[in-house]
């Protein structure tokens, strides 16, 4: 019987399934390499987590909690009422630094793995509270989170193609400013 997957923390085969997810990207998180990786075998996963989905959620969660800690961080360290600026910088930034395990987390660059709602909420609601605790309003943590969220997606796909010059995120501070800039604008927006 497979155990709790939501002791996901300190779990060797969800540390070398996020190995291979940063080192070789999503096509080879399969049970085979990430068992590889951990240095141990394939049964040893099917034990812990019952299938290949199930270690997938398990690395899912784990990107999760993740973004909540950096999003945790960026939000105590900055004074009440100023932070959902540095929560979007701290998004933009685990991001930028995790873009195979960002994609997992929120695109579907595995064919068939879809987490179940359960732990989509779950997993949403570890980070997208932190906003809605700042904000106070579940509308307009929406409103910030889709363009935190639009203005990521467009960094990194941008990312992944040579550069284009004169484009408006065309170096890496751009992206933050702007980002920073939209940020401030919309809250602006919000408060009128």
């Amino acid at each position: 019987m497979a155990r709790d997957v939501r002791s996901s923390l300190a779990d060797p085969f969800v540390a070398a399934g996020l190995r291979v997810l940063a080192e070789r990207g999503a096509a080879e998180l399969t049970v085979r390499r990430v068992a590889e990786v951990a240095g141990a075998s394939t049964m040893g996963i099917y034990t812990r987590f019952g299938s290949r989905t199930g270690m997938l959620e398990a690395i899912y969660r784990r990107g999760f909690e993740m973004l909540r800690d950096a999003l945790t961080e960026a939000r105590d360290a900055a004074p009440v009422g100023s932070r959902p600026i540095p929560l979007a910088i701290a998004y933009r930034r685990f991001a930028l630094a995790n873009p195979p395990l960002y994609a997992l987390m929120f695109e579907r660059p595995l064919p068939g793995f879809d987490p179940s709602p359960e732990l989509r909420h779950e997993a949403l609601g570890m980070t997208f509270t932190l906003l809605v605790d700042e904000v106070g309003d579940v509308q307009r943590a929406y409103l910030l989170w889709t363009a935190v969220h639009g203005v990521v997606s467009i960094e990194l796909t941008h990312a992944l193609r040579s550069p284009l010059p004169g484009f408006f995120i065309d170096f890496p501070e751009a992206g933050e400013q702007l980002l920073v800039d939209g940020v401030r604008a919309l809250l602006k927006g919000l408060s009128a």
